[in-house]
């Protein structure tokens, strides 16, 4: 589970670091998205996102409401400088419990 967590958490803020390092511009308006579905089982589920960049620095947060009405949430960062970028996120699962996660990746 710790594998799928670093996953779905470090990698999508190193992709938009490294987007950010390499010039792509991100609006500092910021972004939203949501969706749901149906599970295989008749459950539904729901999820949010929203997140904004200014001055090298990226902020994110997600929620996802699962079948049983559980509610896990994202939180993170990445930050920029020097060709150097540093991620970090905090994940909160329904039961409380908390997964810290952080990574950086440089350019060459």
């Amino acid at each position: 589970m710790s594998k799928m967590i670093m996953m779905k958490t470090v990698a999508p803020a190193l992709l938009a670091a490294a987007m950010f390092a390499a010039g792509a511009s991100m609006a500092e308006a910021g972004w939203k998205r949501s969706g749901g579905g149906t599970g295989p089982h008749g459950g539904s589920w729901s999820s949010s996102g929203s997140g904004s960049c200014a001055g090298g620095t990226c902020s994110s947060n997600q929620a996802f409401v699962g079948p049983n009405g559980g509610v896990t949430t994202r939180n993170g960062s990445t930050t920029c400088s020097g060709g150097t970028c540093s991620s970090n996120a905090t994940v909160t699962g329904p039961r409380g419990n908390t997964a810290k996660r952080s990574g950086s990746i440089s350019r060459y």
